[in-house]
C-alpha cells in the first residue's frame, strides 16, 4: 500500500513540474515576441530619425548651392542665416535619442518650416537667375556669337538639372493639424477606452504647388500605448521594409490644401494611455500626432 502511495505522489509531482515548465515556456515566448516587436519599433524610430538627419543635411547643402553666383549681399546674408539654422537643428537632432518622441516631433515640425523657407528662397533665386539669363540671351543675340549661344544652352541644361533636384526635395507633402478622435457606435465622442468603436484620424495636407498633381494613397499607422498597431489592415513599404497600417485612403491631390479623414475600426481591448498616429504618403512620413485616453 505504501509503495502505491509513493508512486502516486511521484506521478503528481512530475505532472506539476511539467505544467510549470509549459507555463514558463509560454511566458518566455510572449516575452520574446514583445522584445522582437519593440526592437522593430526602435529600428523604425532610428530609420525615421536618420531620414530627418539626411533631409536637414540636404537642406543645409542646398542653401550653399543657392548662394553660388549671387551678388546681392543682403540675400546672401539671409541664406547664410538659414543655412546656419539648418545646421544647428541637424546637430540638435543628432544629439537627440530616437525614443525622445516629444523632441523628435518638435524637430519634425522645425523640418517642415525649414523646407517651406527653402522653397521660398528657391523661387527668389530662380527668379533672379531667369532675369540674368534673359540679359545674357539679349547680349548673345546682339553679338550673334554662335559659340556663346552654345555655351549658354549647355549652362541652362545644367541649371535645369540642379533645379529639378531642388524641386524634388521641395515637392514632399506635409500633413498638419492632425487630430485623433475616439468615437462611440453612435458617432459621438467617447471619453473612455471601453466605449470606443472606432477612431477618426483627421488632418490637412498643405498647399504645395511644386508637388505633382494626381491620386495619392495616404496611410495611417495608429499605435496603442504598447506601440502595437490598432486594426492592422495590411502593409506598405517604407525605408525598404514592409510595415503595418491601420487605414488607407486614395485622394486626389491638385497642389492645393486638402482635408482628409480616415476611420480606424476597433475590435479589440484598448487600454488607457497615449495613442499616436503617423501619416505616410509617397513613401515618406508626412506628419504625426498623438492623444491620451482615459481608462
Amino acid at each position: 500500500m505504501m509503495k502505491r502511495i509513493t508512486h502516486l505522489l511521484l506521478a503528481l509531482f512530475t505532472l506539476s513540474v511539467l505544467g510549470g515548465l509549459v507555463a514558463c515556456n509560454g511566458d518566455k515566448k510572449k516575452l520574446e515576441d514583445k522584445e522582437k516587436e519593440l526592437a522593430e519599433l526602435r529600428q523604425l524610430a532610428e530609420l525615421d530619425k536618420k531620414e530627418m538627419e539626411n533631409q536637414y543635411a540636404e537642406f543645409a547643402s542646398q542653401y550653399g548651392e543657392l548662394k553660388k553666383g549671387i551678388k546681392d549681399d543682403s540675400l546672401v546674408n539671409r541664406l547664410n542665416q538659414e543655412q546656419a539654422r539648418a545646421e544647428a537643428l541637424l546637430k540638435e537632432l543628432q544629439n537627440t535619442k530616437a525614443n525622445s518622441s516629444a523632441e523628435i516631433l518638435r524637430l519634425k515640425r522645425e523640418l517642415a518650416t525649414v523646407r517651406a523657407v527653402l522653397r521660398d528662397y528657391i523661387r527668389q533665386v530662380d527668379s533672379l537667375q531667369q532675369a540674368n539669363h534673359a540679359l545674357i540671351g539679349e547680349r548673345d543675340m546682339a553679338r550673334a556669337d554662335a559659340e556663346r549661344v552654345r555655351m549658354e544652352n549647355s549652362n541652362i541644361q545644367a541649371e535645369n538639372s540642379h533645379l529639378n533636384e531642388r524641386v524634388a526635395i521641395a515637392a514632399q507633402l506635409d500633413a498638419t493639424g492632425i487630430s485623433i478622435t475616439p468615437l462611440k457606435k453612435n458617432g459621438k465622442n467617447a471619453k473612455k477606452s471601453k466605449d470606443i468603436a472606432r477612431f477618426a484620424v483627421s488632418f490637412t495636407i498643405t498647399r504645395n504647388v511644386t508637388a505633382s498633381a494626381g491620386n495619392r494613397t495616404v496611410y495611417v499607422r495608429l499605435l496603442k500605448p504598447g506601440q502595437q498597431v490598432v486594426n492592422q489592415s495590411g502593409t506598405f513599404h517604407y525605408e525598404n521594409r514592409a510595415i503595418g497600417y491601420s487605414a488607407a485612403k486614395t485622394i486626389e491631390y491638385t497642389g492645393q490644401e486638402v482635408h482628409v479623414t480616415l476611420y480606424v475600426p476597433v475590435s479589440e481591448f484598448l487600454s488607457g494611455g497615449a495613442y499616436s498616429a503617423y501619416i505616410f504618403a509617397d513613401g515618406q512620413m508626412i506628419g504625426s500626432g498623438s492623444t491620451s485616453l482615459a481608462k
